[in-house]
């Protein structure tokens, strides 16, 4: 082949996805011409390898589950949709690999000269005293706040802005830049279901593409789940119309994966495009300006700080062989050795005091009168289906599971934590109520809603209308109800049976368990794990 029609074929796999994924599956499958395999190594096409992996991983899981609940497969078929399905799924994980080790020479070779070793010295010993000095000057010249490294931060966005300005924005771009939060996730889904809007890769859009895109993954499986249970809901000899409903739901999540992925990388060199504005040309010799001013204020706040520093420095530079390349690593070490003052303590000065646990009973619970009904509540979440599993156990003998459809395992948890309220209030007319769950989410997203007195409160975590129905219905009851964390699979009798309760709702939810093997499950959880509490039968 020659070079130019090498480079023909790397363009066509760039512009031709389903061109592109056709070659990609055939070279995992061993059936790729040297050609072919050639140019999918070409450095420019590792990114696009990754969406049609991406999309090709949620089509072959798709596939893989349409059969197991088709009855018209034969066994033999089922095994090689699931042979597939693995050998996609390593390609994918090959490929990430392959993007992470590409992007980390990038980096390398991306290297800036490194401020002056007094300056990074005193800026990871004593960060926050550097960062109101740096601010301080930054706000002297008239410019936003901002750390000149985070492409997020304030001062980055005025440089970009700046250097990129020019030409007003298409209309579909500002729409897509202004319109809420929901209506652009209804964009990304007609994106993925109907045709593909060619605005959203723009600067302008990226980053706010790349933050809702598992939003709309999230209601892709969500159309996954409600499929799915439809086709459980029938025979296996009357599903066929239904599993058609089911494939089409894979193929939008299919769509959506790739296209969130592609958010991600394009936001990534949106990213790398900033960072070099922010070190070249006038910005680069602006912000090193700012810096040294910086350290000249910290040095007169802090003269006994910047002493040692001095003196910590000039002892480092007289034995260290990387001293004519500036010292680039060696900051760490030397801010490591320095004595951390109290409010600088661990993160940020943050407390890091773990929970205790005191015998059956965690201490959390001291402060609760003997009359407190508690119970722990634990959930299961599949891989592309939005449906998901609940189980709780309480302290009185009662215990529940169920399932429903959440978009994460923190939403999965709270449905969990709702529905174990909710049969304690029904048991337990006057007395509080405390349920405890081991997802910091779900109980900051459960507690926000209670004091709000809305579930919309909690709405990054409980974004499906199942959740909020339930969390609605908790509402009623907020001034009697408390949710606390407490620290999962350490061997307390009620969150391992609200753990097994929750994965065997899930096998049930997702008929990968008969419900006469279902009842025989549930009275072994019971008899294994909750013979000390003397636990009822779950009510499903």
């Amino acid at each position: 082949m020659t070079t130019t029609e090498h480079t023909e074929l790397i363009r066509r796999f760039a512009d031709d996805f389903t061109a592109l994924q056709d070659a990609v599956l055939a070279r995992m499958n061993g059936i790729c011409d040297p050609e072919t395999a050639a140019a999918l190594e070409h450095a420019s096409l590792t990114g696009p390898v990754l969406l049609v992996l991406a999309h090709a991983d949620v089509l072959a899981r798709g596939a893989v589950r349409c059969a197991e609940l088709s009855a018209r497969q034969p066994p033999e078929r089922l095994r090689q949709l699931r042979a597939h399905a693995y050998r996609v799924r390593r390609a994918r994980s090959q490929a990430e690999t392959l993007y992470k080790e590409q992007r980390a020479r990038q980096l390398a070779g991306r290297t800036r000269q490194p401020d002056p070793l007094e300056l990074r010295v005193a800026r990871t010993a004593s960060p926050t005293a550097f960062a109101e000095a740096l601010r301080r000057e930054l706000g002297d010249r008239g410019l936003p706040d901002g750390t000149p490294q985070a492409p997020e931060s304030d001062l980055t966005r005025w440089a970009w802005e700046r250097n990129a300005a020019g030409g007003e924005l298409p209309e579909p771009v500002r729409e897509l830049r202004d319109c809420d939060d929901d209506t652009f996730v209804q964009a990304l889904l007609r994106d993925a279901r109907q045709e593909e809007n060619p605005h959203l890769p723009h600067d302008a859009v990226c980053e706010r593409w790349s933050r809702h895109a598992r939003t709309a993954l999230a209601w892709g499986r969500y159309a996954i789940g409600r499929a799915e249970r439809d086709v459980l809901a029938c025979r296996p000899s009357a599903r066929h119309a239904r599993l058609d409903t089911l494939e089409g739901a894979y193929q939008d999540a299919a769509v959506l994966a790739a296209r969130s992925r592609e958010a991600q990388l394009r936001t990534t060199e949106l990213y790398d495009r900033m960072r070099a504005c922010m070190t070249k040309g006038t910005f680069a010799e602006l912000l090193a300006q700012c810096r040294a001013a910086a350290l000249v204020r910290f040095a007169d706040a802090e003269p006994e700080v910047w002493h040692r520093v001095c003196e910590l420095t000039a002892a480092h530079r007289a034995n260290c062989p990387e001293r004519a390349e500036g010292c680039p690593r060696c900051h760490r070490a030397l801010a490591a050795a320095w004595p951390a003052g109290p409010a600088e303590d661990g993160e940020g000065g943050r407390s890091t005091a773990t929970l205790p646990v005191d015998g059956d009973r965690y201490a959390m619970l001291a402060d609760l009168p003997d009359t407190t009904a508690v119970a722990v509540a634990d959930a299961a979440l599949g891989d592309d289906s939005a449906v998901c599993g609940y189980g709780w156990a309480a302290e009185d003998g009662s215990t529940g599971y169920g399932d429903s459809l959440a978009s994460s395992s923190g939403e999965a948890e709270v449905i969990g934590i709702c529905a174990a309220a909710l049969g304690l209030l029904e048991r337990h007319e006057e007395a509080p109520v405390v349920v405890l769950c081991d997802s910091t989410e779900a109980v900051e997203a459960a507690n926000t809603a209670l004091r709000a007195g809305d579930p919309a409160a909690a709405h990054r975590t409980l974004l499906f209308p199942e959740s909020r129905h339930l969390m609605g219905r908790l509402l009623n009851h907020r001034d009697r109800v408390q949710v606390r964390w407490l620290k999962g699979h350490i061997g307390h009798d009620l969150n391992e049976t609200a753990d097994a309760f929750a994965r065997l709702a899930l096998r049930r939810a997702t008929g990968r368990i008969p419900p006469a093997a279902a009842r025989k499950e549930e009275t072994r959880i019971l008899r294994a794990v909750g013979s000390g509490y003397g636990l009822l039968p779950a009510a499903a």
